[in-house]
Order: C-alpha cells, then structure tokens, then sequence
C-alpha cells in the first residue's frame, strides 16, 4: 500500500519540487496551498504523514498542529515541520503545539 503525505506548503516552486521527489519515491502526495484547505484534507481519512510550514497565508502551522492533535481521527498523525523559522524558540513551540 502505498503511504500519502499531506504536502502543506504556501510557496508554489517549494511545493512542486517537494511533491515532485515525493512522488517519484513512490508516495502519493496531496498538497495544500493554506492552512484552510490542509484542515480539510488532514481530517479526511488517508493523510499517513504531514509536512508542514509553518508560515501560511492564512494562518499559522503551530495553530493546524494543535488543532489536529485535539481532532481524535488524527491524534497521533505524524507530522514534519519544514520551515525557514529556524530559531529555538520556533523548534520549542512546534514541538510544545504537538
């Protein structure tokens, strides 16, 4: 069975190269542009992983991180933060959001 990944990245170029390498590794990726549309698609049924920036046009990564992990399908989802934040503050609250 092949693993989906839930790609969440607002930067177009970012995105198509990520999901390109993705794919060719064999996942089946779907993305999401905004924090609106990765809300949708990480509560439906499929989404094995994540990969999330943080920084979003309409929301932040930390707010759909804590939100997910209080949404009970999704718990425990797997999630990978990838972002230009690179402070250890960021690394702290990406984590303490869950």
């Amino acid at each position: 069975m092949t693993a989906r990944i839930l790609l969440v990245e607002d930067e177009p170029a970012i995105l198509e190269s990520l999901a390109y390498v993705l794919g060719r590794d064999g996942f089946a990726v779907v993305s999401a542009k905004n924090a609106a549309e990765a809300s949708a698609l990480a509560l439906s049924p499929g989404a094995d992983l994540v990969v999330l920036d943080l920084m979003l046009p309409d929301g932040s990564g930390f707010d759909l991180i804590r939100g997910w992990r209080t949404a009970s399908p999704r718990r425990s989802m797997p999630i990978i933060v990838l972002s230009s934040r690179d402070g250890e503050a960021d690394r702290v609250a990406a984590l303490e959001s869950g």
